[in-house]
């Protein structure tokens, strides 16, 4: 297994993660045996950074990986997420009472006194001109909540948008073999970087 630095964190986590959305059984039936064992599995080949979410199952992944931490002695880093429990999901839900609830709730789920890293899950693209909601995620890491936070996105632009927030230190974003335009996001950052130095509109 290789590793890398998240952000500016200082975690070195695997190249391979292990994505915890269908051991919540939103994808079909998984048993608590074999989520488990593909947990162990996964960690037993060098894996240590496991993405989650509260909506997972409904809190379902949460609480597995939570056992799975109980269970293993080597430091695992966890990414869970929040803003998806909103019903409807818009920006005005993003406020301090909501995501203060969330945090809540996957601490009680991963049974951890800090969440390791926070990821708003797709938020309305709004978000990243309400520097409010950014600053209810700082005051969180302030009161110990959370060590880190970043965004989960669906598009390049919301990503890069987000990384304006100085204390955002990941962006997750879709890609798969339909969606490849992330890996072409080198150039796309070059060309937003001059954009903003040069005051100068750039078409992507």
């Amino acid at each position: 297994m290789q590793y890398r630095e998240l952000g500016k964190t200082g975690w070195q986590v695997s190249d391979i993660s292990f994505g915890a959305w269908a051991i919540g059984s939103a994808w079909g039936p998984v048993s608590d045996d074999d989520a488990i064992a593909a947990l162990h599995a996964s960690i037993d080949r060098g894996v240590n950074f496991i993405d989650t979410a509260d909506v997972y199952g409904d809190g379902r992944s949460e609480r597995l990986v939570a056992r799975i931490l109980r269970e293993r002695s080597e430091r695992i880093y966890v990414a869970t997420k929040a803003g998806r429990r909103l019903d409807p999901h818009n920006a005005a839900g993003y406020n301090r009472e909501n995501l203060t609830a969330f945090v809540e709730r996957s601490l009680r789920n991963l049974e951890v006194d800090a969440l390791d890293l926070l990821q708003l899950h797709c938020p309305p693209y709004e978000i990243y001109y309400m520097p409010e909601v950014f600053g209810v995620l700082d005051d969180l890491v302030r009161a110990g909540k959370l060590l880190f936070y970043g965004v989960s996105v669906e598009k390049v632009e919301e990503g890069l948008k987000a990384l304006e927030f100085s204390n955002v230190q990941s962006v997750q974003i879709i890609f798969n073999i339909f969606r490849q335009r992330p890996s072409d996001m080198a150039r796309i950052r070059a060309l937003y970087d001059a954009r903003i130095r040069d005051k100068v509109h750039q078409r992507w």
